[in-house]
């Protein structure tokens, strides 16, 4: 029979964290543990995991160190947990944030249950076609650089459960493992990777942006998606003003902005012909900017809307450049299909929701790919580009809601 605890932790909560932990997927951490390896021993892991944070003395392990490459060149260090230490900051999770999800505003969308970064993109194109101005920003490693004394403020605000506060200041302090097996401290920041880290982020930012917006400036509606956000503004002068405070209130709270990721944007259209040397901006991988478009009644005008952007376009071309059909003539368009449809249908989900026509020059590459495929695969089309061509209509026609290669 267990001894009483001092802290009362579900063990139902506990199976359910695991279980979320499991389908969402992800590496190991710094013990090399695997979710499958963990499961070996399931019942024990999981009653080890219970027990010691219903006592007290879970601590968790240093955060393994992952470099992402950026776009934009230079790498972005993810922090990967380790599975159990996963499975805890969901159990964590589970306790806290349906304390601070209400109070959270209803334009904050990042990392929230029910909202997606499509309803960012739409509420913003709806706003930019009544606001004339936009101040596009981006907050300097948002992850990194959260100060630690100021959120646990706000976490103290929010629960009276001291078994969460004591274990989400204990993930605040783990270090960092870096690839070279360095233990790197920690004196600021959220590790971007960890489990509990969005939800903090976004109650730091609820205090820091959301709720000081509310106060200082209600005319201006907003939307943000974790460290990217954009204002609206009536005026070029008001943009600026709000500039001006924003620097202002993000330095009190220790943040930055990212100065090549902010800028105030003209939404020039038909009815909007001013001159500004900024007339587009980028959200969560769409370009906001004129663009000509059709009304119902068959005119052409120009609007300033959505579309997907550059950036995201050269990264699908890369992708499938990356996937090398043309050296995988042994296998069969069924299993091509089975090996990128998800990845297809990804892009086209996402990005297709608004001006679709300009996703189209990456589908050609993906047909283009498909042609060389073919063409190594049958020797009839080896020599024919034309034969080829012909032949990838002819399959776009059969299998276009398999692969998802509409025009």
């Amino acid at each position: 029979m267990d001894k009483i605890k001092p802290y009362e932790i579900s063990r139902h909560i506990v199976w359910e964290a695991y279980e979320l932990v499991k389908t969402n997927k992800g590496a190991a951490g710094v013990d090399e543990e695997s979710i499958q390896k963990f499961e070996a021993n399931l019942k024990d892991n999981l009653y080890k995991i219970w027990n010691r944070m219903s006592s007290g003395s879970y601590f968790p392990p240093p955060v393994k160190a992952v470099e992402i490459p950026k776009k934009n060149g230079g790498v972005r260090i993810l922090g990967m947990p380790t599975v159990s230490d996963r499975i805890a900051q969901m159990t964590a999770k589970l306790y806290f944030e349906p304390m601070v999800e209400p109070i959270f505003h209803p334009d904050s969308y990042g990392y929230r249950p029910g909202k997606s970064a499509i309803d960012a993109v739409r509420v913003t194109r709806t706003r930019c076609w009544r606001y004339d101005w936009v101040l596009e920003f981006d907050i300097k490693g948002l992850f990194d650089n959260i100060d630690h004394e100021l959120l646990m403020k706000a976490v103290k605000k929010h629960t009276d459960f001291p078994w969460v506060i004591l274990y989400i200041e204990r993930w605040l302090k783990a270090p960092f493992q870096m690839k070279n097996a360095d233990i790197v401290e920690r004196t600021s920041g959220t590790p971007q990777g960890g489990v509990i880290s969005p939800v903090l982020a976004n109650l730091f930012m609820h205090y820091t942006f959301d709720k000081w917006m509310g106060i200082e400036h209600p005319q201006n509606t907003w939307a943000r998606y974790a460290d990217d956000a954009v204002i609206h503004c009536q005026t070029k002068e008001e943009a600026e003003q709000l500039l001006k405070k924003l620097k202002e209130r993000f330095a009190q709270c220790k943040l930055e902005l990212h100065p090549e990721k902010t800028r105030i944007v003209y939404c020039k259209d038909d009815d909007r012909n001013g001159d500004h040397l900024e007339i587009k901006f980028d959200l969560l991988g769409y370009t906001f900017r004129p663009r000509r478009s059709k009304n119902r009644h068959g005119k052409f005008f120009i609007n300033f809307t959505p579309a997907v952007s550059n950036k995201a376009c050269k990264a699908m071309r890369q992708t499938i450049r990356g996937w090398r059909m043309h050296l995988k003539p042994d296998i069969t368009i069924h299993d091509l299909s089975r090996m990128f449809n998800a990845s297809i249908r990804g892009w086209l989900n996402y990005y297709g929701h608004f001006y679709k026509s300009q996703l189209y020059p990456v589908f050609r590459h993906m047909n283009q790919a498909l042609i060389q495929w073919a063409r190594r695969k049958y020797k009839k089309l080896a020599r024919h580009k034309i034969r080829a061509i012909r032949w990838m209509g002819r399959l776009r026609r059969i299998f276009l809601n398999c692969l998802h290669i509409g025009s």
